[in-house]
């Protein structure tokens, strides 16, 4: 599923649409191979560079989506244009749920507070009808053990993992040989937005690339994961001035 990638601070970001990466996960899922999808922002690249294997991690996945307007603005500056812009893991994953839907795929949603998971599939259910929710598990747990034993007795055909970075891309990369599934994507707090637990910024802000702008207006604590946004930019304007 790998292509060609655009370097942005040691991480290849994948160039493309939200339609191109839905089918190329669904080709992984048709072939029964093993891949995974993950879904870095600013932050998420800034913590690579001090965490080794977090970066190979990200690198290792099979499609790395630019999910944040700092990653578009970076690759710009450094001349190396996402052209397609940004694909958010949570837009990814409605898109994906929805092409599923058509064939009954399966999906098993693993993360978030207890409960919610469980709240998520239900709504899922209801706004994605021909999709089956293969199982939940909240990501409160001390041995990866009984989870991956619950997730393979599951079976599904895509599996998300909700336990924020770099917790969930770490986990994907130990255990996806372990598990009975093809697909697996790291998606941040999405199983709270399913669930109805946190609301999405308005569709303006979104098109405006700015749901970060409106996560700190609500969440003013934010502010001291924030700051790594003009840190990131001011290490990509150097990176370009550097020639690197």
């Amino acid at each position: 599923m790998e292509g060609s990638r655009i370097d942005v601070l040691g991480v290849g970001f994948d160039d493309v649409s939200i339609e191109n990466a839905v089918q190329r996960a669904c080709d992984v899922m048709q072939n029964g191979n093993k891949a995974y999808v993950v879904t870095p922002n600013p932050e998420i690249v800034w913590m690579c560079r001090r965490n080794e294997k977090l970066r190979a991690a990200i690198n290792g996945a099979g499609l790395v989506l630019p999910d944040g307007i700092g990653v578009i603005l970076g690759a710009r500056i450094i001349g190396k244009p996402l052209r397609n812009g940004r694909v958010t893991g949570i837009d990814f994953a409605t898109a994906l749920f929805e092409k599923m839907a058509e064939s009954g795929g399966s999906v098993f949603l693993f993360g978030a507070k207890p409960s919610f998971a469980e709240e998520a599939g239900q709504k899922l259910s209801e706004v994605y009808p021909g999709l089956r929710i293969a199982g939940t598990a909240d990501g409160y747990f001390d041995n990866d053990e009984p989870i991956i034993e619950l997730i393979n007795k599951a079976n599904p055909d895509f599996l998300i993992v909700c336990l924020g970075a770099p917790k969930q891309e770490l986990w994907i990369l130990e255990n996806l040989q372990k598990l009975n599934t093809s697909l697996c994507a790291g998606l941040g707090g999405s199983i709270d937005v399913f669930a109805g637990k946190v609301k999405r910024a308005p569709v303006v802000f979104q098109k405006l690339g700015m749901e970060w702008f409106y996560r700190l207006f609500c969440q003013p604590s934010r502010i001291k994961r924030m700051i790594k946004l003009p840190l990131f930019v001011l290490a990509v304007l150097l990176s370009r001035i550097r020639g690197k």
